[in-house]
């Protein structure tokens, strides 16, 4: 027999004992002796260390109640040495009973992974979506306080981008220990839902009103801070932030259903005020969001639509005051909405992966219009961070280049500091590679953001754009020092420098005067469509001719 197997008489005495059972016991006939009783072989077990401490009494009486009533009993026995075995006890006809011994150990330890995998993320190893969910109603059933944090990582598609989904995967995995590690109740739950997605359960012990939401609100600053900080993976640090909504029990919503949904609204807003924040819920969110869903909605039916545009403004060169090129700038055009302004509209398109097709058909519509300019009128335009970290960029701006038939050097790449701060090997990899085809890179916004020496001298970038917000206030002292230095350290550098919002005589002649290379705000012309901008340029070619 494959299986171990005793047999008892009707006075529970052991008549029939098999090889099978003394193997699966690694035991001897001596131990199990014809004649003894059910107790004294429970209790054998137990002396031999191969069962652990069991009530014997009441093991005795369960099986005496199964039999008597004719009916079959089953039990799992966990041994000492880590096998568990399946004892199935049957009532003989006549009287008596038989014992059966299956060695389970593999089929029970696939069961228990099955049942594991059904309720946890296997990259993760936190409870899923089943697990979080079957958690939650259970809580609420007994009506206790919690708050629900509903979280999503920023930048998060960046670092897949970069260094592919292998990275993204490592940098879950310690997000997540990460997570875990913040909590401070045994109670508490984590869960990720999938992708970059997690869910938090916090048990207040406090109650839900101003208490329970002070609690929240701790939790919620200490996951910021913390996930904030570099994750180090072969001597590389990969930086992303997260973003919280936070819905409290019974305050917004007494199911599972409302809780998780008014949640999700609160993370909605946090993402949309600039990311790596956390927000409550508030009743207003609710039309919030579905504005917001509304304008994604109508962005992605935008482009295949035509309701894009681009204008371009002229770009001049303070010292002859000769114009030697535009920047090019997006406009949207929606029937419903009318003119969008791209701050309003560029960030979503990130968000929901519009921003590179979008890009795309920008750079080749800019330079399909520019190689109708007259010769060595440079083209500027904007590009994403999204754009460059996609790897597929440098492709995209030679099609455009090669479909227009605009010579590389007078093409020009307006990029934020955002693309130099990741610092990634694709991302130097791909705006070198551009450099040497002759196309020239501009860091636009210069002085807003992280500013860094270092960037300038790691990256290769030929020109700095001072941002209007400087060009603004030149006026003040201090503002106009600021202003001075960036152009000093421009020419120190070997980099043109371009001051952006000039509007006034003054701000013109205070450039000029300070050494300023390039100038571009309404006094030097207005933002056009791509025919009277190339009016423009003609006649400005004529009147240098002229001259």
């Amino acid at each position: 027999m494959s299986q171990g197997l005793l047999m008892y008489d009707a006075d529970s005495r052991l008549i029939v004992r098999n090889e099978r059972f003394l193997e699966l016991y690694l035991v001897t006939p001596a131990d199990f002796p014809l004649g003894m009783s059910h107790g004294d072989a429970l209790e054998q077990l137990v002396r031999l260390g191969i069962y652990a401490e069991i009530d014997i009494k009441s093991e005795i009486s369960k099986t005496a109640a199964c039999l008597q009533a004719g009916e079959m009993r089953s039990t799992y026995r966990h041994l000492a040495d880590g096998r568990t075995l399946l004892v199935v006890r049957q009532p003989m006809s006549g009287g008596g009973w038989v014992a059966t011994f299956d060695d389970v150990t593999e089929r029970r330890r696939v069961e228990e992974r099955m049942t594991h995998l059904a309720h946890h993320d296997t990259l993760t190893n936190l409870p899923n979506r089943s697990m979080f969910r079957e958690r939650l109603d259970q809580a609420l059933g007994e009506a206790k306080d919690l708050a629900i944090f509903s979280l999503d990582l920023d930048r998060f598609k960046a670092v897949n981008d970069t260094w592919g989904h292998p990275a993204g995967d490592w940098l879950l995995k310690c997000v997540a220990e990460r997570l875990q590690n913040c909590l401070r109740n045994e109670t508490d739950v984590v869960a990720r839902f999938g992708g970059d997605e997690f869910v938090i359960i916090q048990f207040n012990t406090k109650g839900a009103g101003s208490k329970g939401a002070g609690d929240a609100e701790k939790l919620a600053k200490r996951i910021v801070d913390i996930i904030g900080k570099p994750f180090r993976d072969k001597s590389r640090d990969m930086h992303v932030g997260i973003s919280l909504g936070i819905a409290l029990f019974p305050n917004d919503g007494r199911d599972a259903d409302t809780l998780l949904k008014n949640a999700d609204m609160a993370l909605y807003r946090a993402k949309s005020e600039g990311r790596n924040v956390y927000r409550f819920f508030e009743p207003g969110m609710d039309a919030m969001v579905r504005a917001r869903r509304a304008l994604e909605t109508d962005l992605e039916t935008a482009l295949p639509r035509r309701e894009f545009e681009l204008d371009f403004q002229p770009i001049m060169n303070i010292a002859s005051s000769e114009i030697v090129g535009a920047e090019a700038l997006m406009r949207w055009h929606s029937p419903a909405r009318g003119l969008v302004p791209p701050e309003d509209f560029i960030p979503v398109a990130e968000e929901i992966g519009l921003i590179a097709p979008l890009g795309e058909w920008a750079l080749r519509k800019a330079c399909t219009v520019a190689a109708g300019w007259p010769h060595g009128l440079r083209i500027a335009v904007n590009v994403s961070a999204v754009q460059i970290k996609s790897g597929t960029f440098a492709r995209s701006v030679i099609s455009a280049l090669a479909f227009s038939g605009v010579p590389a050097d007078r093409l020009e790449l307006e990029i934020t500091e955002t693309v130099l701060m990741d610092e990634s090997d694709t991302v130097l990899k791909t705006l070198r590679q551009l450099r040497d085809l002759g196309i020239r890179i501009a860091l636009d916004d210069f002085g807003i953001g992280y500013s860094s020496l270092g960037y300038l001298r790691r990256f290769p970038v030929d020109k700095i754009k001072i941002d209007r917000s400087f060009i603004r206030d030149i006026d003040n002292r201090d503002t106009a020092a600021i202003v001075r230095t960036i152009i000093g350290l421009g020419a120190q550098l070997g980099m043109t420098v371009t001051a952006e919002g000039v509007e006034t005589e003054a701000q013109l002649e205070f450039l000029r005067r300070e050494g300023c290379v390039e100038a571009q705000g309404y006094l030097i012309g207005m933002p056009s469509n791509a025919a009277d901008i190339q009016r423009l340029l003609r006649s400005n070619e004529t009147l240098s001719q002229s001259g």
